[in-house]
């Protein structure tokens, strides 16, 4: 062929492989996935994949088990598999378990296919239900998504998904066969089966942590999960409802505002108000976006670096700092110029705050999102050693690192309390900061030691201002994986918004700005990471409305694929947890669990397509009971009945639950819903006087 005909030839080519080689790695990842999907655990040995470098890993376990009990242990891997095959596992399981203090099966982490949230028609099933569920939790193992995807860890150092890479598979099995009379039973990750049931029930029922009340301490937990048999689930990790850290990037943007508007004097932009904080691997790599979005001039720092590139990488965060002073200048900077902006510092918190206070540096906001419920695992690092030394010493020496962790948590609030004098607001978050921090003997409890000396942000602004009034994050997740869905549902979830904020009560009225607000810039602020997903806050009536209006725009086809609604645990109701949700519970019920158990059980008969109960999630194992739920819908009327009846009651349990403790929001709010529907009738408590109580007892403890 003549040169100048070679050239056109290979010009042509390279533009047609430039349009068309995308789509054809497409198509062949969606082939990979359909052909492996569904095999379950492989009758022969697979080849061992290796240990990859391109992900985060998990710190190594402490080593809590004895002989005896690592033999239980090796034996419980070993009944996933055909006797032909133990005389190899064995001794490469026992290895795990001795170099890891987990055996997470790597031979048995699928290769073929990329771990992602295929568009849900790729998936090879019988149900659409199924196929909605394989979506979400492809999404929570994407490494794009997962802390530690290899491990089977979403989030918060030790959220899992699944205990195991057989788990997995078996699971995947499962869905892949499940008919609409079917559901498939989860113990902790486990796949107890497919089991005869109704097109109305759930199509998969999970429980995570579910252990007798006397065995849930910590060494208990870490026992039981080296052992095979429990996991914590975190909430939306092990329930399959997370959406990477955009899932709470609106309630800390609320939380942000909100505390810079009562604490600071700030209207609806923060800007030249300062913001810092720390955590930026998992759910609280939100942080820095939603500083950013409020017009606040932050810093995030984070000992851990792929953690912090990570979300640089994503967008999340604006930029990365070479040093301590070198932030605290960007931010300083920032704040002078009234610009937005969020500063990854790469190290310890405790070394910033330190830092702050000899430089004597003024801070308006403060807080922390370290996963302190996760304290010896990796969830909180000493400033005294580097992040690879304390990887190596929480394994091989949990005590001295124990102690380490607990001297850094008294000069961690040493140092929050120097800022605090020198006027910083700062908030627990509920990750178990001050919690941990009373129990390391840190100076954070009030004068008489009867509680924690700085608030929740749940006590002082989430819960009177928008869980009382059932206002909580609402999700949603396009099916198709086309962002023009999700663009789509951004515009009719602000229809709605802007049509009911029209006629809303004066009590009301802020929250409904704020979320219009935010749906409005939802799009420009770039916060998909993995599937196309969308979090909102919004109340009973809005949650209704904006999923009614979604539900019609599928039938329409608007929207061209079913979309899966959920929740996070930090909402109006399914979460009992002292520390955090329901920390503005004061009439003594704030340890017990019956809320979240009961919208477990309501939601499964009111159309849910799947329902999930938690032992822990965000603040710790036995710490907190959670109850979650995913439901698909696809434009039907089914769809419609089911949505209406099943989000209704998944706020108004809540809601009625906080009004019975007395909270005044709650009271307005669970009226209005009697107002609205007359087949809702609660019981209401009357209140009485200081007066009446002291004229018994007197006015002093």
């Amino acid at each position: 062929m003549p040169y100048k005909l070679t050239l056109i030839a290979l010009t042509i080519i390279t533009i047609f492989n430039k349009a068309l080689i995308p789509a054809l790695i497409m198509a062949t990842g969606i082939d990979a996935m359909r052909a492996h999907v569904g095999e379950g655990i492989p009758h022969d040995l697979p080849p061992h994949p290796g240990i990859s470098d391109d992900v985060d890993h998990a710190p190594k376990r402490r080593q809590i088990l004895s002989l005896s009990e690592k033999k239980l242990a090796l034996k419980n891997a070993l009944r996933y598999f055909s006797p032909h095959l133990h005389e190899t596992l064995a001794p490469e399981f026992a290895k795990e378990l001795d170099e890891y203090g987990r055996i997470w099966m790597m031979r048995y982490r699928p290769t073929e296919y990329e771990m992602k949230a295929y568009p849900i028609h790729s998936y090879p099933t019988k149900s659409m239900q199924a196929a909605s569920i394989m979506l979400m939790i492809h999404n929570n193992l994407d490494k794009a998504v997962a802390q530690f995807p290899h491990e089977l860890i979403t989030y918060g150092g030790n959220g899992a998904v699944f205990q195991n890479w057989a788990q997995y598979r078996l699971v995947m099995k499962y869905l892949c066969e499940m008919e609409d009379d079917q559901t498939l039973v989860m113990y902790s990750g486990h796949p107890l089966g497919l089991f005869p049931s109704s097109i109305d029930a759930p199509r998969v029922v999970v429980t995570n942590g579910m252990v007798i009340p006397n065995y849930s301490s910590q060494d208990d937990y870490d026992r039981m999960n080296a052992l095979g048999v429990s996991q914590y689930g975190q909430m939306t990790a092990g329930s399959y409802m997370y959406i990477g850290p955009q899932g709470i990037v609106h309630g800390t943007m609320i939380t942000i505002l909100n505390a810079a508007r009562m604490f600071c004097g700030a209207g609806d932009s923060l800007s030249g108000i300062t913001f810092i904080t720390s955590g930026l691997g998992g759910m609280s790599g939100a942080q820095a976006k939603a500083a950013v979005i409020a017009g606040a001039a932050c810093i995030v720092s984070e000992i851990n670096p792929h953690a912090a590139k990570k979300r640089h990488e994503q967008g999340w965060l604006s930029e990365i700092a070479d040093s301590t002073d070198d932030a605290i200048d960007r931010m300083i900077q920032a704040k002078t110029a009234g610009k937005a902006k969020s500063i990854g510092h790469i190290g310890n918190i405790v070394e910033l705050l330190e830092r702050m206070v000899e430089r004597n540096v003024n801070v308006d906001l403060l807080s922390d999102q370290t996963s302190l419920h996760n304290p010896w695992q990796g969830g909180y690092y000493p400033v005294t050693l580097t992040f690879e030394e304390a990887k190596e010493m929480m394994s091989s020496n949990p005590e001295g690192f124990r102690n380490e962790v607990q001297e850094t948590l008294r000069r961690h609030a040493s140092a929050v309390n120097s800022l605090v004098d020198n006027g910083a607001y700062f908030w627990d978050y509920g990750n178990a900061f001050l919690l941990e921090a009373s129990r390391a003997g840190a100076d954070v409890m009030n004068e008489d030691g009867t509680k924690f000396r700085y608030p929740s942000y749940v006590e002082d602004i989430m819960g009177p201002m928008c869980f009382d009034f059932g206002f909580g994050p609402f999700r949603w997740v396009c099916t198709s994986g086309e962002h023009d869905d999700l663009v789509k549902s951004d515009q009719i979830a602000l229809s709605v918004l802007e049509n009911m904020a029209a006629s809303s009560p004066p009590e009301i009225q802020q929250q409904m700005r704020d979320n219009i607000r935010w749906i409005e810039k939802a799009e420009e602020n770039q916060m998909v990471v993995g599937s196309q997903a969308r979090i909102l806050y919004a109340d009973t009536e809005g949650r209704k409305a904006i999923a009614k209006a979604f539900n019609d725009a599928i039938s329409s086809g608007e929207i061209s694929a079913p979309i899966v609604l959920g929740r996070d645990h930090h909402d109006v109701a399914g979460t009992d947890s002292p520390y955090r949700e329901t920390a503005n519970i004061s009439d003594g019920s704030m340890f017990t669990a019956d809320m979240a158990v009961h919208n477990f059980v309501g939601d499964s008969f009111r159309g849910a397509t799947w329902i999930s109960l938690h032992n822990g999630g965000g603040v710790g194992w036995g710490e907190v009971i959670n109850g979650g739920f995913g439901l698909l819908i696809d434009g039907s009327e089914e769809s419609e009945r089911k949505l209406l009846s099943m989000l209704d009651w998944d706020v108004n349990n809540g809601i009625t639950r906080r009004a019975w403790a007395r909270n005044e929001g709650a009271i307005f709010a669970i009226k209005r819903a009697m107002d609205l529907n007359p087949k809702l009738e609660v019981t209401l408590p009357n209140l009485t006087t200081d007066n009446i109580i002291d004229s018994v007892y007197g006015g002093e403890d």
